[in-house]
């Protein structure tokens, strides 16, 4: 009787820890299920944050370039309306150089006619 009652107690045992084993595999299973959809997801996630920083990198680079042209642009009219205002610097020393030279010569012209008399 012995036997029999060790025999009953070992055969639950046995098909309690089977049946254990069986749900902690289904919980394993499912727990890893779960654990590569969550990396999908991470992924996707971070795909997606990638793109939106390289377009913000893009858009922000396509500013830069705007504004290196505008910038470019300006210093290049500036560079011609100095260029414009050295000419007519230099035309109106032209002028009043010969304008002194004029009235050099006639004032000369004079002093050798006061000399001449």
């Amino acid at each position: 009787m012995r036997k029999v009652i060790l025999s009953a107690i070992l055969m639950v045992a046995m098909s309690v820890s089977f049946v254990s084993c069986r749900e902690t595999a289904e919980k394993a299973k499912d727990a890893t299920e779960q654990a590569g959809e969550a990396m999908g997801e991470a992924a996707d996630a971070a795909g997606e944050a990638v793109e939106g920083t390289m377009e913000k990198a893009g858009e922000a680079v396509d500013g830069a370039v705007d504004a290196t042209g505008e910038a470019v642009e300006d210093v290049k009219d500036a560079a011609g309306e100095a260029v414009d205002k050295a000419k007519e610097a230099g035309e109106d020393v032209k002028d009043a150089a010969n304008d002194a030279a004029d009235k050099l010569k006639e004032t000369a012209k004079e002093v050798k006619d006061v000399v001449k008399d």
